[in-house]
């Protein structure tokens, strides 16, 4: 068995080939760019000129959970299967970014920041009334349905809204287009992990952001197209939007002139919220090729017309 291992930006391909071997120690790996015919290769956005040097490839491995990046590119080969990573550790990352997120709003941790820098002292929690906001988590699949959940745990109320109708429990959970002005109406922290598709480009946009109550907060670990840029910044200046926390933008790196960098009420992180685990990931990834090896279906096949 040879594997092709693939990255563009950073150069993760020594540590990944380090691990697969940990894994499979029988298997051959080459580094792209190679002329050596492999049978899958692991990568991240590989390049057109991949699959015209590889024309034996059975499956690519997106080493990640998104695959929006890989669609768009249109270097796949129509009928090539596409495997994602699914969850590798990483929905628990994500819940803790949304775990910080609400915290971070709830407990009015920038207004604290501004008065460290001013040296000045004031309390702003009412003990007497404190008041746990409703939180809205958009996307309720492997890592939507965790960071759902795990926000119950911690006590606070939660709604989730998903293209299709999912159930957990204890949550109250929306579906589908006409059920999402309700479901925003009723959140004060809006967290949105949803795949980037078609149908969820610009999701979070003026109509949207309207819908939710004034005083919101917005926190995105999904994909930076779901947010209407102009939109939300309108939004925060005008004060109907508290504040943002963003991880994923249209543009990465984010350029240094976009206005969220120097936004007072803006934390912007790089793209940070879910890492793939190496090891998790790269076992999820041998696992799933000596099972197609053997005949079996596995999941995590990408739907192209779905964009996940």
């Amino acid at each position: 068995m040879k594997i092709l291992v693939q990255s563009s930006g950073i150069d993760v391909v020594p540590g990944i080939i380090n691990e697969l071997k940990a894994h499979q120690p029988d298997w051959q790996y080459f580094a792209w760019p190679t002329d050596e015919q492999c049978d899958y290769v692991v990568g991240w956005k590989p390049p057109a000129e991949l699959f015209t040097r590889q024309p034996h490839l059975k499956a690519v491995f997106n080493y990640g959970a998104g695959v929006d990046a890989v669609l768009a590119m249109g270097a796949v080969p129509a009928g090539m299967p596409i495997v994602r990573l699914e969850d590798a550790g990483m929905a628990q990352q994500m819940a803790e970014y949304a775990i910080y997120g609400v915290i971070y709003h709830q407990r009015r941790m920038r207004t604290y920041h501004a008065q460290q820098r001013d040296k000045h002292w004031q309390q702003h929690e009412d003990r007497g009334n404190v008041q746990r906001p409703t939180v809205g988590v958009m996307g309720l699949g492997e890592m939507g349905g965790t960071v759902a959940t795990r926000l119950a745990n911690f006590g606070y109320t939660v709604r989730g809204w998903s293209r299709t109708k999912h159930s957990l429990d204890g949550i109250e959970t929306l579906a589908g287009h006409d059920a999402l002005p309700a479901f925003l109406s009723g959140c004060d922290v809006l967290f949105t992990v949803l795949p980037l598709t078609a149908t969820t480009q610009g999701v979070i946009n003026a109509a949207a952001l309207a819908s939710l109550p004034r005083g919101a907060f917005i926190i995105n670990g999904g994909r930076g197209g779901l947010i209407v840029d102009a939109d939300l910044v309108a939004a925060l200046e005008s004060g109907h939007i508290a504040g943002a926390m963003l991880d994923v933008f249209h543009e990465e790196p984010l350029p240094k002139d976009h206005a969220y960098w120097s936004h007072p009420n803006v934390i912007v992180t790089p793209h940070i919220a879910a890492t793939t685990p190496i090891k998790d990931g790269c076992a999820q990834v041998v696992a799933k090729i000596a099972a197609l090896e053997r005949g079996e279906v596995v999941s995590g096949i990408v739907d192209p017309k779905m964009g996940y």
